[in-house]
């Protein structure tokens, strides 16, 4: 694949910006800079330097996010910051997509990708990819509440009752709680129905993948291919 080519592929312009870039010897591939856009590499695997940042080719990008509160999930945000400024704009430039979305309050695990079978993999009601969540009550929570979350509660404008795949008690004010479907403010409504109110919300897995320990608010991660096999192998 000619260098121009690649680098639009990752993101980084048009042929005619990413041809600019090289001329401009802002590229370097093994350690040497490239001025000669139409030089052609084999893409897979490959490392490149562009203004002193290293990248590696991917053919469809799976990153990470630990999402902060304050933020929406939306490229043309209403009323605060979109998730989207959190990360490089290459990667935007790309066009990665959230998977699904997190309310603005709401914190924890968001992906992202450009990989539109990913993406319906992750989000289809039929694939009943598991959806992990931290709850915190604004009320205690007691044994009914738990059982009802389970059995099925009603919401507004559901003619069917919904049921959490799993839901366990944490502490006095707080639940561990497990859903497959991505209904709007599904979480909220299921705790309101229940008899409760949420205060807050993290979303600590989907499917397999864990939200990393070490991932800081705001912070992103690139995923490997064990990650990936997480989230594909279930659901």
């Amino acid at each position: 694949m000619e260098l121009e080519r690649m680098l639009r592929s990752q993101g980084f312009g048009s042929r005619a910006e990413c041809r600019a870039l090289v001329c401009a010897g802002r590229v370097s591939i093994n350690g040497r800079v490239c001025t000669d856009a139409s030089l052609a590499f084999e893409p897979e695997g490959l490392r490149f330097v562009v203004d002193g940042v290293e990248w590696c080719y991917c053919r469809f990008a799976y990153l990470a996010l630990h999402k902060p509160a304050g933020y929406e999930c939306s490229r043309h945000p209403g009323h605060h910051p979109s998730v989207y400024s959190l990360l490089p704009w290459q990667l935007v430039a790309r066009g990665v997509q959230a998977v699904g979305r997190l309310d603005q309050d709401t914190t924890g695990l968001l992906l992202f990708t450009d990989d539109g079978p990913f993406i319906h993999h992750c989000t289809s009601p039929r694939k009943q990819v598991p959806k992990v969540y931290e709850v915190t009550t604004r009320e205690s929570v007691d044994d009914a509440q738990v059982d009802a979350l389970l059995n099925g509660v009603v919401l507004h404008g559901e003619a069917q009752s919904l049921s959490a795949a799993a839901c366990s008690r944490l502490d006095d004010r707080r639940l561990r709680l497990t859903v497959t479907l991505g209904k709007y403010h599904l979480v909220k409504r299921m705790v309101a129905a229940a008899g409760n109110s949420v205060e807050g919300l993290h979303r600590v897995a989907i499917g397999g993948l864990l939200l990393p320990a070490s991932l800081s608010p705001g912070q992103w991660v690139w995923l490997g291919s064990g990650e990936l096999r997480c989230l594909t192998d279930r659901g």
